[in-house]
C-alpha cells in the first residue's frame, strides 16, 4: 500500500482522565493490530509508574491497518498523548506528526482546562479537529451540554461529533469511518529526497539510540546511509519497524508513514528529537521545521542519602536522560548533603515522576530539595545572572533587582468554589485578569501569578478544596521584578545551605519562623544550647532555641556545704560555654527529609 492517499496520521488530545488510552484500546482492538490474547487495558501506557497512576507520560504510536465501508484498505497511525499540563512538550511534538487530531471530551465533566490548551495547540498546528464526546454510557452523561460547551468554549463544530463510549466500544466503529473520511491523507511527495522527522527518540540496550519517525517525503530502506541534518553525521539503517503497538519489522517506510528507525546510533545525542533525517546519497536542500527546545520550569536539587551512591545516582540520571530529552542536569556539591545534582523539569508532575523512576528502577535511596523556578538577577555592574539555585544569589549590596517568572493560570470551576480559589490567588501573589460565567454554572477564572507561589502546593490545595472539580492549565508570560530576598537558615550561626530559599519579604517572616520551628522538632538535643535562626543578609528575623541535655554533676554530692554544689556547677557551666564555642551540630539526613517536605 504505498499511496500516501490511504494513510491517515492522527492523535488524540483530552484532559487527564477523559478516556484517551481507553479509546485507544478499542480502536487497536476492532481493526485488529493486536490479537485478543495481546490486548490488555492502556496497552499503550507501558511504564508501571502509567499504569499505576493511570495517566499517559511518554507520547506511542500505533499503526493499524483498516478496511473501510468502500472496500479501501487503510493505514491509521495514531500517536497517543499525554494529557497533563506538564506534559504538554510531548503533545507538541505528537501533533507535528499529524494531519488530524481526536478531541475527546468527558460526557460527565465537560470540557476542561487543559482540552483548551491542547486544542491551541493543535489548531497552531493547522490539524483538522474531530470532536468526540466519550463516556455517554455513564448514569450522569449529559452529552447535549457537552456539545454546546464544545462550541462556545473550543469554538469547535459539534453538530457531527462522534459520541461513543470508550468502554463498552459502543461508536467506534462510526468514529473509524469519521477518521478517513475527515482526516486529510499526508501530502504526495513520494518522488522528492528523503525528509524524515524525528519525534521521539530512546535508548534501547540491544539496538541502540531509536527515533520515532515521520517520513515527510520519499522513503527509507534498509542498509541505506542516512545523515543527520543537524549533526552532519552518517550512520547505516539496520532495523526499520512499525508499531502496532508492538514493533512489526519491514524493508522499508514510505512517504506519510510512521516508524522506528534504528542504525549504527550509539549516542542518543545523534537522534535529537526534531532534528531531520534525510538520505546521504540524495540530501534534501533544507531541514523540515523542528520543535522549539523544551523549557525547564522548576528545578531542584538531587541528593544521594548516602554520599557513596553517587555514582550510581550519576548513570541512573544519565539513563533517564537518554530517554526524557526534556531534563537539564549539572552537578551541584553542598555542605550538608554533599555531592548531587541540580536538574531541571517542565513541571511539578514531571518532578514527581523522574523521582520515583528513579527510586523505582534504580533502587536509589535520595532526598529532594525545595523546588525553586529560575531568577533573573540584574547587577549594579549592569550584568544579568540567571540563578536556579539560592545559593548561587549574589551578595544583596551588588544587586539592582531580582525578576521572577509568572504565569498565566486559567482555571476551570463549578462556581460553588468560587469565593476559596480566589482567597488562595490573592494569597499567592496573583492579579486577577479575567473571570467568565458559562451556562450550567461553570466559572472559568484567569488569573497571573508569580510562578514561584504555584510550585509549592498550589495544584493540591485546588484539588482539596474544590473536592477535585476545579482544573488548571498554565502558560508562561514573562518576567517581572519583585522585592525577593534569600532566606539563610543558621544552625549555631552556620548557615546550612540546603534549606536556603528566596522568598517575597512579605513572606520571608512567616516563612522562617515555619523552618526554624520544623528544625527545632527535627534535631536532637545536644549537650549544649543551640540557636536555630532564620536571617535576610545580617538582619535575623526568626529565632527558636534548642535547649541543652544537662548531666546531673550534682548527684554525688549528698548533704556538706552547698559550696562544693556551687563550684561543680559552675565548672559545668564553663565547659558548655566552651562546648557551645567549638560545638558541631550534625543535621541528620531525616530532618531534610521533614523539613524539604514542609508544605504549609
Amino acid at each position: 500500500m504505498s499511496d500516501p492517499k490511504f494513510t491517515r496520521n492522527f492523535s488524540i488530545i483530552a484532559h487527564i482522565d477523559h478516556g484517551k488510552s481507553t479509546l485507544a484500546d478499542r480502536l487497536i482492538e476492532v481493526t485488529g493490530a493486536l490479537t485478543q490474547r495481546e490486548m490488555k487495558a492502556q496497552v499503550l501506557d507501558s511504564m508501571d509508574i502509567e499504569r499505576e497512576r493511570g495517566i499517559t507520560i511518554k507520547a506511542q504510536t500505533a499503526s493499524m491497518c483498516y478496511r473501510a465501508k468502500d472496500g479501501q484498505q487503510y493505514q491509521l497511525n495514531l500517536i497517543d498523548t499525554p494529557g497533563h499540563v506538564d506534559f504538554s512538550y510531548e503533545v507538541s511534538r505528537s501533533l507535528a506528526a499529524c494531519e488530524g487530531a481526536l478531541v475527546i471530551v468527558d460526557a460527565a465533566q465537560g470540557v476542561e482546562a487543559q482540552t483548551i490548551a491542547n486544542v491551541n495547540l493543535a489548531l497552531r498546528n493547522q490539524l483538522t479537529l474531530i470532536p468526540v464526546v466519550n463516556k455517554i454510557d455513564l448514569p450522569s452523561a449529559e452529552p447535549e451540554r457537552v456539545l454546546a460547551e464544545i462550541e462556545d468554549e473550543l469554538a469547535i463544530e459539534a453538530t457531527d461529533a462522534a459520541l461513543v463510549s470508550a468502554k463498552s466500544g459502543q461508536g467506534i466503529a462510526e468514529l473509524l469511518e469519521m477518521i478517513v473520511a475527515r482526516i486529510p491523507p499526508p501530502a504526495d511527495r513520494r518522488d522528492e529526497p528523503l525528509r524524515a522527522l524525528i519525534f521521539d527518540s530512546w535508548f534501547d540496550s540491544y539496538l541502540g539510540a531509536v527515533s520515532l519517525c515521520r517520513i515527510v517525503s520519499g522513503r527509507i530502506e534498509l542498509r541505506q546511509p542516512i545523515r543527520m541534518m543537524s549533526t552532519g553525521k552518517v550512520f547505516e539503517v539496520l532495523k526499520l519497524s512499525k508499531l502496532t503497538p508492538k514493533a512489526v519489522d519491514v524493508r522499508e517506510l514510505l512517504c506519510g508513514d510512521v516508524g522506528l528507525v534504528s542504525g549504527s546510533v550509539k549516542e542518543i545525542a545523534d537522534t535529537r528529537v526534531g532534528d531531520t533525517i534525510t538520505s546521504q546519497k540524495q540530501p534534501a536542500p533544507d531541514a523540515l521545521p523542528g520543535f522549539e527546545q523544551a523549557r525547564q520550569m522548576v528545578f531542584g536539587g538531587i541528593f544521594p542519602v548516602d554520599s557513596s551512591e553517587y555514582q550510581n545516582l550519576k548513570t541512573a540520571i544519565e539513563k533517564l536522560q537518554l530517554n526524557d530529552a526534556s531534563l537539564a542536569i549539572e552537578v551541584e556539591s553542598s555542605n550538608a548533603l554533599g555531592f548531587g545534582f541540580r536538574v531541571g523539569f517542565l513541571g511539578l508532575l514531571h518532578m514527581d515522576i523522574i523521582q520515583e523512576r528513579l527510586e523505582r528502577e534504580y533502587g536509589l535511596d535520595l532526598i529532594f530539595t525545595a523546588p525553586s523556578v529560575v531568577y533573573r538577577v540584574y547587577q549594579l555592574s549592569g550584568d544579568m545572572l540567571l540563578v536556579e539555585n539560592p545559593a548561587k544569589l549574589p551578595d544583596p549590596t551588588k544587586i539592582d533587582r531580582v525578576e521572577e517568572p509568572y504565569v498565566r493560570m486559567t482555571i476551570h470551576t463549578p462556581e460553588e468554589y468560587i469565593g476559596s480559589i480566589l482567597k488562595l490567588l490573592q494569597e499567592r501573589r496573583g492579579v486577577q485578569q479575567g473571570l467568565e460565567y458559562y451556562s450550567n454554572k461553570k466559572v472559568v477564572i484567569t488569573y497571573e501569578i508569580p510562578m514561584n507561589e504555584m510550585i509549592f502546593d498550589f495544584h493540591d490545595k485546588l484539588k482539596s478544596m474544590t473536592r477535585g472539580y476545579a482544573s488548571m492549565d498554565y502558560e508562561l508570560t514573562g518576567y517581572k521584578p519583585g522585592d525577593l530576598v534569600k532566606l539563610d537558615i543558621l544552625v549555631n550561626a552556620h548557615p546550612v545551605d540546603a534549606l536556603s530559599c528566596i522568598v517575597h519579604r512579605s513572606y520571608a517572616a512567616h516563612r522562617g519562623r515555619a523552618l526554624c520551628k520544623k528544625l527545632r522538632e527535627s534535631l536532637s538535643r545536644h549537650m549544649f544550647q543551640i540557636a536555630i535562626q532564620a536571617a535576610i543578609g545580617s538582619k535575623i528575623i526568626a529565632r527558636e532555641t534548642l535547649s541543652a541535655l544537662r548531666k546531673d554533676v550534682t548527684a554525688k554530692c549528698y548533704g556538706g556545704d552547698i559550696s562544693r554544689k556551687r563550684k561543680l556547677l559552675e565548672k559545668q557551666k564553663e565547659g558548655k560555654k566552651r562546648m557551645k564555642s567549638v560545638g558541631n551540630v550534625e543535621i541528620p539526613q531525616k530532618a531534610f527529609m521533614a523539613i524539604l517536605s514542609l508544605d504549609d
